[in-house]
């Protein structure tokens, strides 16, 4: 698997770019800066397969329009972010409301897998961020793309509209159970492991 991690735009989320099939490339929190995206694509001589939202906040999304009007590709988000994803109050300057993709999929939930492009992954439902939040998790390549779930020595803030911390706090007991060497790209910041997290972050 070959991956690079983007931080974009002014909240510094990371997007992921993941392809083993370099026709069939995968696009995570594609958040801003659609053009730099799109350039990573280029510069890799990479396709788009497919894009998936780990959440529907407005730094996670807002490149997607821009995206799919050079190339139309299925979206997956989790439904239970869907009634928020493109109002016009999930944006906030220099960020505006995202429009809703044609191709958007809202029928996978907890434990479904993606495959494309030589890549599956899982979806691990973790909630308490927001309510549809949900993790990527590539066994096979012991990687877990986490979003805002789960941060080098933190977790996502509860206190935004649908967040909720009983229920964060439920879904990182799903994330502990996973192997400690799996590698970790949080939805900002450094990257880390599952086991360097329950060593040192106060909230696993």
């Amino acid at each position: 698997m070959n991956l690079k991690v983007l931080s974009v735009g002014p909240y510094e989320a990371n997007c992921s770019v993941l392809w083993n099939d370099p026709e069939k490339a995968w696009v995570v929190d594609p958040g801003a800066d659609a053009e730099r995206i799109l350039s990573t694509l280029e510069k890799n001589d990479l396709t788009l397969g497919v894009i998936v939202l780990t959440h529907a906040h407005f730094d996670h999304i807002s490149a997607l329009h821009e995206i799919l009007a050079l190339k139309d590709v299925p979206v997956y988000l989790h439904k239970a972010d869907e009634p928020f994803a493109f109002h016009p109050m999930n944006a906030s300057p220099p960020y505006s409301a995202t429009e809703r993709p044609a191709g958007i999929i809202l029928d996978k939930g907890d434990g479904d897998t993606l495959e494309c492009g030589g890549l599956k992954a899982r979806f691990i439902a973790t909630p308490g961020h927001t309510p549809g939040g949900w993790c990527l998790h590539f066994e096979d390549e012991a990687l877990l793309v986490a979003g805002d779930t789960l941060f080098a020595g933190s977790v996502g803030r509860t206190d935004l509209p649908g967040g909720d911390w009983d229920t964060l706090a439920t879904s990182l007991k799903k994330l502990k159970l996973l192997p400690d060497e799996t590698r970790v790209i949080c939805g900002h910041g450094p990257e880390t492991t599952i086991g360097t997290e329950k060593k040192r972050n106060p909230y696993l």
